[in-house]
C-alpha cells in the first residue's frame, strides 16, 4: 500500500471524526444559549408583571388582541425584545393569539426588507406549532421567513393557565 495514500486516508478519517465529535458540542452549545436566552426573556416578562389580554390592538394593520404584561402591553412595543437581545444576543419575540393563529405583535426579527416583522404568524405547519397546541415549549430548528434558525419557543399562559400567546428566542444558523 502506497504510504502517502494512507497517511491521506488517516488525515481524512481524522477530520471526518473530529467534524461527528464537534458537531454535537455546536449543537449542545446552541441549546443551551437558546435555554438561557428563553430564562433572560420569561424573567424580564415576569418583572413586568402577570401576563394577560385586555381589549384588542392595530399591529401592522392587523387588528389582534392586546398583550400586557402587567401593565405594559407589548403590542407594538419592541422593548422587552430588544433588552433580551442586548443580554443575549440572537432574536426575540411575542406572539399573540388571535384565533387559530399566532401573530407576532413585539419583534426583532427582521423581514428581507430590513423591517421588524410584527404583523406576520407564525408557520401553521411549522413544527413549534405543534408542541405549542400541546401545551409544550419547543426547541429546534426552524425555518423562520425563509431563514433557518435554532429556536425556543414556550407558551404565554394568563392566570387561569390558558395559552394566550408565545415567548420566542433564537439564533440564525
Amino acid at each position: 500500500m502506497n504510504p502517502k495514500r494512507s497517511a491521506i486516508g488517516m488525515f481524512i478519517a481524522s477530520c471526518l471524526i473530529g467534524t461527528v465529535t464537534l458537531l454535537p458540542q455546536d449543537l449542545q452549545a446552541q441549546d443551551a444559549k437558546v435555554k438561557t436566552a428563553m430564562e433572560t426573556m420569561e424573567s424580564m416578562a415576569h418583572k413586568l408583571g402577570p401576563p394577560k389580554l385586555d381589549g384588542t390592538d392595530s399591529v401592522a394593520g392587523k387588528e389582534v388582541p392586546a398583550i400586557y404584561f402587567g401593565s405594559t402591553k407589548m403590542n407594538n412595543n419592541f422593548e422587552l425584545v430588544d433588552d433580551v437581545v442586548k443580554q443575549a444576543q440572537g432574536t426575540a419575540t411575542i406572539f399573540v393569539k388571535s384565533g387559530d393563529e399566532y401573530v407576532r405583535v413585539a419583534t426583532n426579527v427582521k423581514k428581507d426588507d430590513g423591517s421588524r416583522a410584527i404583523g406576520t404568524v407564525l408557520d401553521p405547519k411549522g413544527k413549534a406549532i405543534e408542541s405549542i397546541r400541546k401545551g409544550e415549549a419547543f426547541y429546534g430548528e426552524v425555518d423562520i421567513l425563509g431563514k433557518p434558525y435554532i429556536t425556543g419557543y414556550k407558551p404565554i399562559r394568563d392566570a387561569s393557565q390558558n395559552v394566550i400567546g408565545i415567548y420566542y428566542v433564537g439564533y440564525m444558523k
